[in-house]
């Protein structure tokens, strides 16, 4: 996929792993809508890399509409990048009595259904697009799991769960939107530099710094940024899920 002067939406793309890929699709030239639940963060990365922005919850169909509308006005809706997301720990049976079934379905409506919601939004627009390159290809959707959608660790269950969920649209949508030249494809990052684990106490971030086999340290948003840079030029990845993660397999707790 030719980035330069294709328009991408990137979601969660006020921090983290959103902010750098942000920043590297505009450095290739894109025209980037960066979308954040907060206002300012979104804008101040749009200034930083001359994207635009918006706010709002990527569960919304109407915020999500918005902001592919500010997309679609820079040039052809090509790529789609959701990295919004949320991690809050609870146990299934805490101290305090069952996990809070309200929670579960918070990170269920954020990680799973929002990405699902922009995935179908993108999608739509996506398929009004004319094909372009030599494979007659319409548009790009990477989404954003975890590797604890197949280790999912103490005080996981709600997190695990929205992200196996995100590993299991990755086939049947791209299956179904193979006919429009579009392709589906999703990373599961292992432990990364993001504001989840900003909070950490130095022994804990010490600690989680080990796991890793090689490179021993926690990703980079630029080691995320760099791989959707990778999926977008290689037409031949599609439908599948790849772990960035240095070799790490998550431990119980």
């Amino acid at each position: 996929m030719e980035l330069r002067g294709i328009a991408a939406l990137v979601t969660g793309g006020g921090s983290g792993l959103g902010a750098a890929t942000a920043e590297a699709l505009a450095a290739a030239g894109a025209k980037v809508v960066v979308l954040d639940l907060k206002a300012e963060a979104a804008e101040a990365v749009a200034a930083r890399i001359g994207g635009a922005a918006a706010a709002g919850d990527v569960a919304d169909p109407a915020a999500v509409e918005a902001a592919l509308d500010r997309a679609a006005a820079l040039g052809p809706l090509r790529l789609a990048v959701s990295c919004a997301g949320i991690a809050p720990p609870a146990r299934v049976v805490g101290r305090d009595g069952p996990h809070d079934l309200a929670l579960f379905e918070r990170v269920i409506r954020v990680n799973l259904i929002g990405t699902f919601n922009v995935l179908r939004l993108a999608a739509a627009r996506m398929q009004a697009t004319e094909p372009d390159g030599p494979d007659g290809e319409r548009g790009l959707i990477v989404n954003t799991a975890s590797i604890a959608a197949y280790e999912g660790q103490f005080g996981q269950c709600a997190y695990a769960a929205s992200k196996a969920g995100v590993v299991g649209l990755a086939l049947p949508a791209a299956r179904e939107l193979a006919r429009s030249g579009i392709r589906v494809m999703t990373i599961a990052p292992g432990l990364m530099e993001t504001p989840m684990l900003a909070g950490l106490p130095d022994p804990a971030r010490e600690a989680l710094v080990k796991l890793p086999l090689f490179p021993r340290r926690l990703g980079a948003g630029e080691d995320f940024a760099r791989l959707v840079l990778a999926i977008a030029g290689n037409p031949m990845l599609n439908g599948e899920t790849i772990r960035l993660d240095a070799a790490l397999r998550l431990p119980p707790q």
